[in-house]
């Protein structure tokens, strides 16, 4: 596994793109890229590009390591 940069969510840009979500979960980019797709995750489209909100990955992290529940 990857060791992330972040130290904590505060040192996160307020938009997260592929490769920032790979760092902060210590995943690889394509792995990143078909979480991006899955259902439920927070993905916002701008043009081409997609992003996820700062806060929206808040809340999909805390919501996944509570077992789903909020």
């Amino acid at each position: 596994m990857k060791k992330s940069e972040y130290k904590s969510y505060n040192d996160l840009p307020l938009f997260l793109n592929v490769e920032t979500v790979a760092k902060v979960l210590g995943v690889s980019i394509s792995t990143a890229y078909e979480l991006f797709h899955e259902p439920g995750f927070p993905t916002l489209r701008v043009g081409s590009r997609m992003v996820v909100p700062k806060e929206k990955f808040v809340a999909w992290v805390s919501t996944q390591t509570e077992g789903g529940h909020q």
